[in-house]
């Protein structure tokens, strides 16, 4: 093995590349929309609509985007990807009708999807095995950075110069964020520079058969179907505890409270994040997968019952927790058990599943809180979603008959 691993470096260019696209097209949506009802005077309901054509789009373009990954060298997809999401950003400036808003946002899930989480989560499971959780963990740290960084910036760009100009502005950082240093230090495959995964010398004369399954075959499975349904729960959860989040700390803590309460999921997800990275290297993946899952689902039932403000400081706390790895647990438990074959067609599959749940979270607990003009309620709902899919993957990990793993 090589001194030092080139891999180390296509985790860096990667956790940057992660930095802006997530940070333009997760995080930034809040901020973005605000600005789009005030600025543009459009309905609160459009606005929302867009932010789930987004996921909708960007689910339903995975799969064109994993075979252009298996095709193409990832760095021609990436680079379209930042294109097009720039072009897109740089139109919402123009926006005067809703189903031109539709449109820029379906677009910039399209990039977003092509200059994110699956290129990024492919080149890691190709370029490392036995050190892949901590790969991806560093890796999937930059959504979450992006989000303490280009959200506040974001939000006073806004405020002094207004959303026309902003856009472009965003356009160009994540063009400019995400194009270079894609070019400068991302490399396709470890076969490029002579090497297999983990940075052994690849013996030319050995022929190297890509192990793992294909799409057909991990669709026969329970498995499969079982993880891919559990984050469609999992995620509706996560992200409609998130997206209200700011609601609820508004709700219960006081103004210099709440200033400080916002900025403690990130925080504990980018550390949580690390420390899964490091612990699986100790523990199964299936059972810290489970550890989290209750995890989850404990703290959001903490935060619809927390009666004093530690209390509810801890449970967003252990909140962001779970946020970080069970983002990056999807990916890894795909790999693990379906290898790097066709990685990116798999875990594009599963992930468009889990958009459903990305999509409708909001929504539902936005429903649930009109319902009974309270966030007890929607966190309870939540709460219980996370259960359910914590029970789902259960299921899927559970021995058939013959004692084997279905």
């Amino acid at each position: 093995m090589t001194s030092y691993y080139y891999g180390w470096k296509i985790v860096a260019a990667l956790f940057v590349i992660l930095l802006f696209s997530s940070g333009f097209g997760f995080y930034n949506h809040a901020v973005m929309l605000q600005a789009l009802i005030v600025d543009k005077a459009l309905p609160i309901t459009v606005a929302s609509t867009a932010v789930s054509i987004f996921f909708l789009s960007s689910g339903l373009i995975g799969l064109a985007v994993s075979s252009a990954i298996e095709k193409y060298d990832v760095r021609y997809v990436i680079t379209a990807g930042a294109a097009i999401a720039a072009v897109s950003l740089c139109g919402i400036a123009y926006v005067e009708t809703p189903w031109q808003l539709f449109i820029c946002y379906s677009l910039f899930g399209v990039g977003w999807c092509a200059s994110g989480l699956l290129p990024a989560t492919t080149l890691v499971t190709r370029w490392f095995e036995h050190k892949r959780a901590v790969a991806l963990s560093v890796t999937s740290t930059g959504l979450s950075v992006g989000g303490v960084l280009i959200t506040p910036i974001s939000a006073l760009l806004i405020e002094h110069r207004g959303i026309e100009f902003s856009v472009a502005i965003f356009a160009a950082i994540y063009f400019l964020g995400t194009v270079p240093v894609c070019w400068w230090l991302l490399k396709d495959d470890p076969g490029d520079i002579g090497l297999t995964a983990d940075g052994h010398k690849l013996d030319p004369s050995d022929f190297q058969a890509v192990k793992g399954q294909t799409l057909a075959s991990a669709m026969t499975g329970r498995y499969f179907w079982g993880l891919s349904v559990a984050y469609i729960f999992l995620m509706l959860a996560q992200v409609g505890g998130i997206a209200h989040h700011y609601g609820i700390v508004g709700t219960y803590l006081s103004t210099d409270q709440a200033a400080i309460a916002l900025g403690v999921i990130p925080v504990a997800s980018i550390i949580g994040r690390l420390a899964g990275g490091y612990l699986l290297g100790y523990f199964s993946s299936k059972l810290f997968s489970i550890a989290m899952m209750i995890l989850q689902s404990m703290s959001l039932a903490s935060l619809a019952s927390a009666s004093t403000v530690p209390v509810f400081i801890i449970s967003l706390a252990l909140f962001g927790i779970t946020i970080g790895n069970l983002l990056m647990l999807q990916p890894l438990l795909i790999a693990e058990t379906f290898g790097r074959r066709e990685y990116s067609r798999i875990y594009s599959v599963s992930n468009f599943m889990s958009t459903l749940g990305v999509a409708a979270g909001p929504i539902l607990m936005g429903v649930v809180y009109t319902q009974f003009d309270s966030y007890e309620g929607a966190y309870h709902v939540a709460s219980l979603a996370g259960l359910l899919g914590l029970l789902i993957f259960l299921f899927a990990i559970f021995p058939n008959k013959r004692g084997h793993q279905a």
